[in-house]
């Protein structure tokens, strides 16, 4: 991915954050269109099952809430998850109506193989950087997302 001349080191403190993250969400974009192109994993779908992951007690409600997308949407592909084996739906002890969305083994190892290809790419963005500018970026990104719940 080529990128912009307009990022550079003079330029820097004129660089919008929308840019930066544009810039960033393009090029993970491209690499995991190419790393998946054999899989029958989208990159849309993508957040979806990371989220199943590192949910407790996640329910196909909490999914439709979280990324804005419809009741019927959100059914469809999870019916498309369940189908390929990497998730399970199970009954909430504390709500029998409610329907928790669960990943299988199938699901978990899916989901090992995408977080170790977000981790080499999270590797190669960050080439160059130390330890401490590793931690500095982690927390501003943080303040900024959590900054996020103020809009």
């Amino acid at each position: 991915m080529v990128v912009p001349s307009q990022f550079n080191e003079e330029n820097v403190e004129n660089i919008r954050i929308y840019h930066f993250v544009e810039e960033l969400v393009a090029s993970f974009k491209n690499y995991i269109d190419e790393e998946f192109i054999d899989d029958d994993i989208s990159m849309v779908e993508l957040p979806f099952l990371l989220r199943i992951r590192f949910s407790d007690k996640g329910s196909q409600k909490d999914l439709v809430n979280l990324f804005k997308v419809s009741d019927g949407y959100t059914a469809k592909l999870l019916r498309r998850f369940e189908l390929a084996g990497l998730i399970k739906r199970i009954e909430d002890p504390s709500n029998r109506r409610r329907k928790l969305v669960k990943l299988t083994d199938k699901g978990l190892k899916r989901t090992d193989k995408i977080l170790k290809s977000i981790d080499y790419w999270e590797d190669a963005v960050m080439d160059g950087m130390n330890d401490d500018e590793k931690k500095v970026l982690k927390k501003a990104l943080l303040k900024l997302v959590l900054n996020t719940e103020k809009l």
